[in-house]
């Protein structure tokens, strides 16, 4: 997985970074709103299995910043794994600082669909935080779960790319639960989603070079 690490100056970050722009001004105009709306409300008229909801609940919760922090508290922990929880640690902040502050500028109201799934323990959560920003909590784009998601497939990949280089890819399973996750409990759009995993590859491929990631490689064989 190393193609998935890459500098800020690299031609991966700038396609990724023209891509995100092109997808943030689709959304801001509003050309993607028919999409977006369409998709949700076939999710919303598609809810009401107990074990799928439960499901999907338990998954869009396990995105959730401070589940992820936990995590990575605990690769800090282990010397073995130290480097791969400092880099997490930064990304899983500086990503949810972001698409808060993003949603702030874009402004677009979350799907104003009512959830009439099967009761989960806990809210499905939104956790959008921007300081000193009013009203990012209820906008959409993008979506910090999605970003951070994909921060994780990728990280925790390439951790695992040594050993088992072709089943590190499974990793990307996550990011796709989550992303479908957020659609089915109604919390966001196919466009916020989309959006959220190209700023997670974006921020992964570039912090996992400044920290030197592949050195857990190096350790390995020591």
């Amino acid at each position: 997985m190393q193609n998935w690490l890459f500098d800020i100056r690299s031609r991966s970050f700038v396609l990724l970074t023209i891509l995100f722009l092109i997808l943030t001004a689709l959304v801001y105009f509003g050309v993607t709103e028919d999409f977006d709306q369409n998709v949700i409300l076939f999710f919303s008229e598609n809810i009401g299995n107990p074990t799928l909801d439960l499901f999907m609940q338990s998954v869009t919760e396990s995105g959730e910043v401070l589940w992820m922090l936990g995590f990575g508290i605990l690769m800090l922990i282990i010397p073995k794994t130290r480097r791969v929880g400092i880099t997490l640690m930064i990304l899983i902040v500086l990503a949810t600082l972001l698409t808060g502050y993003i949603k702030c500028g874009v402004d677009r109201d979350r799907p104003d669909f009512e959830y009439e799934a099967a009761p989960f323990p806990v809210p499905v959560s939104k956790d959008t935080f921007a300081l000193f920003c009013e009203g990012g909590y209820n906008a959409s784009f993008p979506s910090g779960h999605a970003a951070r998601s994909m921060i994780f497939a990728i990280i925790l990949g390439y951790a695992l790319s040594e050993r088992f280089p072709r089943g590190a890819y499974l990793m990307f399973i996550y990011p796709f639960l989550i992303s479908l996750s957020r659609l089915y409990v109604l919390e966001h759009y196919p466009m916020d989603v989309i959006g959220g995993t190209v700023i997670g590859i974006m921020l992964a491929g570039v912090m996992a070079k400044r920290t030197n990631l592949y050195k857990i490689f190096d350790k390995s064989k020591t």
